[in-house]
């Protein structure tokens, strides 16, 4: 990757094919990041088309505003709050959402966000730095307890206990405010090492995760998009993170699974509504060639599934 500030989209290609765009339709893309995936969208639409591209980083949405291009609608919203957005909009239905859930190079590479180690800077993290509580404000209030649980449920990390101890301790000296200092606190608290990897990776990870409730964001759009979605609509989903995607598999298989039939009631299982939506191929993880010019497309896992079904 050449340049700090170059945001590569991840499966750029494979993510806009999957949404099997139709010229006329109308298309949300949850995270407009740097534009990669709006951009590709736009160029595949015809003039009636629409794209309705969200961020909640205000540097993003600034970019946005930079292409000229009556099609494209910017919302700084999280992707969450799709279904009051699109009502607002008029938009009763579209034709394919994507969802990129990585956090986007600029927000990791510009120092003064936080979300790096790579970097002393003040202990920020949050994606929209317009609202909302930093790392550092949480850190100062937060008991051991609370810390613990988010390192363990966010990071998967084995020594979370003893991170957040570290982290209470040090705070007693004065606020735990930059990322230097943090990534430090970490370093000491973590006694073996996983190999190649920095050992405030997953705590940092687990941090930003929690700080901008990307989990929980993520809970809330899924039904959302299938709620917008008209028939033969699809929904496309680039995870990051193992504990996102395990969110979007069982999402989807139980959205493509009949209801369970109701036990000893007499119903016929063709009476039973169905599925409203059905998975499209499997899984899709990036080439070689991609990993080896971004290092950060390798652990994206892409999932997609289309809207079954009458359209409402």
């Amino acid at each position: 990757m050449s340049g700090a500030h170059e945001h590569v989209s991840v499966l750029l290609a494979e993510a806009v094919d999957a949404l099997a765009i139709r010229p006329d339709g109308i298309y949300v893309d949850g995270t407009f990041g740097r534009g990669g995936h709006s951009r590709a969208v736009l160029a595949r639409l015809g003039a009636g088309g629409r794209l309705i591209a969200f961020d909640r980083d205000p540097a993003a949405i600034a970019v946005g505003q930079a292409i000229a291009d009556r099609r494209l609608t910017l919302v700084h919203q999280p992707f969450s709050m799709l279904d009051e957005e699109l009502e607002r909009l008029g938009v009763a239905q579209v034709d394919g959402v994507l969802l990129d859930l990585g956090v986007s190079s600029p927000q990791l590479d510009d120092a003064a966000r936080g979300m790096s180690f790579r970097f002393d800077a003040p202990l920020d993290m949050r994606m929209d730095t317009s609202r909302g509580q930093t790392v550092a404000q949480w850190l100062a209030e937060a008991s051991v307890g609370q810390i613990t649980e988010v390192l363990r449920d966010y990071g998967e990390e084995r020594f979370a206990h003893a991170i957040a101890k570290a982290i209470a301790t040090a705070r007693t000296g004065g606020a735990v405010a930059t990322t230097g200092q943090l990534a430090a606190i970490v370093e000491k608290a973590v006694r073996t090492r996983e190999p190649g990897q920095h050992p405030a990776t997953r705590s940092f990870q687990a941090l930003r995760i929690f700080i901008n409730q990307e989990l929980e964001e993520l809970t809330r759009v899924l039904p959302a998009c299938v709620a917008r979605l008209r028939a033969g609509g699809r929904l496309v989903v680039i995870s990051f993170h193992s504990l996102e995607d395990r969110i979007v598999k069982r999402f989807m298989r139980d959205e493509s699974r009949p209801p369970a039939l109701p036990a000893r009631l007499p119903v016929r299982a063709a009476d039973l509504p169905p599925p409203r939506l059905a998975l499209v191929g499997k899984a899709q993880r990036p080439g070689a060639d991609e990993v080896a010019g971004n290092p950060r497309a390798r652990s994206a896992v892409m999932r997609v599934a289309e809207r079954s079904g009458v359209s409402a």
